[in-house]
């Protein structure tokens, strides 16, 4: 091979390793700046779905006490409360009228959903009968689990003015079980878990009623060193 040879071949060599580098570079860059768009776009939708949430919340908590029970602002009287019943610290709120605590309104999860666990909202009056529950998050199948939501169906109201004297422990099962609730068809494991909770809920109620309605706005219960 001579000179000429040689150089032509090494430049060709040159040639090529220059294109394939321009090539791995590039596709590195696309893929940063792909995998970027994504989490910026991911970041966004994280921020909307959060707050639709919490809007979802909002809305359900108001729904859940009526004007009647009612003449202060549950977002101010509420306060952290930590138990072993709990993973994390949850708000609670309390209705009053005219300064006098007329109802409870607790967050709580039921943890044995088909999919994923539940998110609720129980409202509970003082004497220890229910206003009322609402599903404010669930992955449950459409068509199915998803009529624990009350705008897929009414079942939830069912448990309106239940309370602990009025319905026996065994009544507090769907009806599959022999107890009073019913179960949606095709999804008997969805309804199982909520009235179960809610039992769990009033149970926590009445065990620890005098803490919760005492404790003071914006401030908060530790029921582990309260006593319960």
């Amino acid at each position: 091979m001579n000179t000429e040879e040689e150089n032509n071949l090494n430049e060709e060599v040159m040639s090529t390793t220059q294109s394939a580098f321009r090539a791995a570079f590039g596709l590195a860059l696309f893929a940063v700046l792909t995998a970027g768009l994504i989490a910026f776009a991911k970041l966004g939708t994280n921020e909307r779905i959060i707050e639709q949430e919490e809007k979802a919340r909002l809305a359900a908590l108001y729904a859940l006490v009526p004007e009647s029970y009612r003449n202060n602002d549950l977002l101010k009287d509420s306060y952290l409360l930590t138990s072993p019943n709990a993973t994390k610290p949850l708000t609670v709120f309390v209705a009053k009228n005219d300064g006098q605590a007329s109802a409870l309104v607790l967050p709580w999860t039921a943890p044995d959903g088909y999919t994923a666990p539940i998110q609720l909202l129980i409202a509970i009056k003082t004497s220890g009968e229910l206003l009322g529950v609402r599903v404010v998050e669930h992955k449950e199948t459409p068509g199915l689990g998803d009529k624990i939501d009350v705008s897929k169906s009414d079942w939830v109201l069912s448990f309106d003015g239940r309370s602990l004297e009025n319905t026996t422990a065994t009544q507090w099962q769907v009806k599959k079980d022999g107890g009073d609730f019913d179960q949606l068809t095709g999804a008997t494991i969805t309804p199982r878990a909520v009235v179960s909770s809610v039992y769990e809920a009033l149970n926590f109620f009445e065990e620890n009623k005098v803490a919760l309605l005492n404790q003071s706005a914006q401030s908060s219960l530790d029921l582990a060193q309260a006593g319960q």
